[in-house]
Parts: C-alpha cells; structure tokens; sequence
C-alpha cells in the first residue's frame, strides 16, 4: 500500500517549520519544497521535522554532504531523504 501525501495545508506547515537561521539551509529547503512539495508524504515530513531538531550548523553539514548521519539518524530512510535534499 501507498503511503499517503501530505495535503497542501501540511506541506505549508512543514515548510513553515523547516525555516532557518542561516540562509544557506534556507535555499537548501526551498529548492526541496520547490521540487518535491507536491510528492511529500507523512513519513517524509515526519523525517525532516526530525533533522530540524539539529543545529543549523551540523544541519548544513548534512545538507552538503560534509558528513553523514549518525546515531539514531543513522537510517536508511533518513539517508533516502537525504539524497532528495541534496539533489540539485
């Protein structure tokens, strides 16, 4: 079974909650949203509000591929998110 897309109104939410201090992992998040807002699904969402809880700093470091996960975000579908918001 697929599992179900986020609706529009939870993707606003999500998107207003992944907003940053440090302008690099805002562009970041956008070009996410920009690219895949309409193909989110819940445990996505529930992912990424997961790496929010980082430091912008080590939040960026993930983003740019300067480390990978660790600890409890050392997890295939935390790498699976990752991928798409590396993406170019």
């Amino acid at each position: 079974m697929a599992e179900a897309l986020l609706d529009d109104h939870a993707v606003g939410k999500l998107r207003w909650r992944c907003r940053r201090g440090l302008l690099e992992n805002d562009l970041v998040l956008e070009r996410f949203f920009s690219r895949h807002a309409a193909t989110l699904t819940a445990r996505q969402g529930e992912l990424l509000e997961e790496l929010m809880q980082l430091a912008d700093n080590d939040l960026l470091d993930l983003l740019l591929s300067r480390r990978e996960p660790a600890g409890e975000l050392d997890r295939p579908e935390v790498h699976g998110l990752l991928k798409l918001l590396r993406s170019r």
